[in-house]
């Protein structure tokens, strides 16, 4: 019960005033100042921006989502979302599907096919499922009406405005996330206009219809964060009974000598020296801990959450296992 009250007024808070609401974006003072600061420090056309401004509506499904994130459920709870038969079966088939351009973004970028199809299997069901929030309303209605990272998503709605420039793309139509992530490997704004390749040589990058930039961009994401192609990603780890440790701090890598001083026994050896990243997975009934290296950390460089890396590497190994299985 304190979860849900604690939630509800989160979304309370967290949600613009009636009278902010009420009153169009494009007249409102804080979202003129953006404006201004986009022409000034990008050039852009003010009487465009103010016209796309004016169509957008707040998003209350936004504002619920975000207030409510799956990445905040218990491991033995999230888990079971990504590690079906039917998402590890529809990720061999997307590998046989796209086997010579997943072969070719392993040889480019030097990041492993298996993990780059459990990301785009994680994050949009092998692209069945892209998003259907309007990018643009979403990141607005951050940016504006979420003071807890408004700032976040106000550079990430500047970033928007100058990736629709650049690509060419029809922002008032592009659909994605709750959060604004976008295509099939779910960019955000400011991630699609660093990170994304035109790996089919088209002229163009795009990440919602061209499944060689999305494959080669994905890739490319891993590769700049310091992917290394066949290491370990994570070992797993034992806590003796006698022994108690406190949760880890959200993604506060450690020395592994500090971790095996605290008690905490590896499986694996690991240089006391290696910065690893100590996860506590909570099951129904106790604890299960594990140690991420470096592979294991820059998963979580694309979703800030050792859940997310952890059903992002069991993903990656069954679908490489049922590939084998398949023969």
């Amino acid at each position: 019960m304190k979860s849900v009250l604690f939630s509800t007024l989160l979304f309370c808070l967290s949600t613009s005033m009636p009278l902010a609401a009420q009153t169009a974006y494009h007249e409102r003072q804080d979202v003129q100042a953006f404006v201004n600061e986009m022409v000034v420090e990008h050039g852009l056309d003010r009487e465009w921006l103010l016209s796309v401004l004016a169509d957008v509506e707040q998003r209350e499904s936004v504002l619920e989502a975000i207030a409510s994130p799956a990445e905040a459920m218990p491991w033995y709870r999230y888990r079971p979302i990504f590690m079906t038969d039917a998402r590890i079966q529809g990720g061999v088939d997307f590998w046989e599907e796209h086997e010579h351009t997943l072969r070719r973004a392993e040889e480019t970028f030097g990041v492993d096919a298996a993990m780059i199809v459990a990301i785009i299997g994680i994050e949009t069901y092998y692209g069945r499922h892209q998003g259907t929030h309007p990018v643009l309303d979403s990141l607005v209605t951050l940016g504006f009406d979420y003071p807890p990272r408004a700032a976040f998503f106000r550079s990430e709605l500047g970033q928007l405005f100058l990736l629709a420039d650049e690509e060419d793309l029809d922002i008032h139509t592009l659909k994605g996330s709750y959060a604004g992530a976008m295509g099939a490997g779910q960019f955000i704004s400011s991630s699609y206009r660093t990170y994304a390749v035109d790996f089919s040589n088209s002229g163009q990058r795009d990440l919602f219809n061209d499944w060689e930039d999305a494959i080669g961009s994905v890739a490319n994401y891993f590769s700049e964060h310091g992917w290394q192609r066949g290491e370990a990603v994570v070992v797993p780890a034992i806590l003796p009974d006698d022994l108690e440790m406190e949760k880890p701090a959200p993604l506060t890598r450690k020395k592994a000598g500090s971790l095996r001083e605290a008690g905490l026994v590896f499986t694996q050896g690991v240089d006391n020296d290696k910065q690893v990243l100590p996860v506590r997975l909570e099951l129904e009934d106790e604890n299960a801990w594990w140690v991420g290296l470096n592979n294991f950390w820059v998963i979580t460089r694309y979703n800030h959450s050792p859940l997310y890396a952890m059903a992002a590497w069991e993903l990656s190994r069954a679908i490489e296992q049922e590939k084998r299985d398949r023969g």
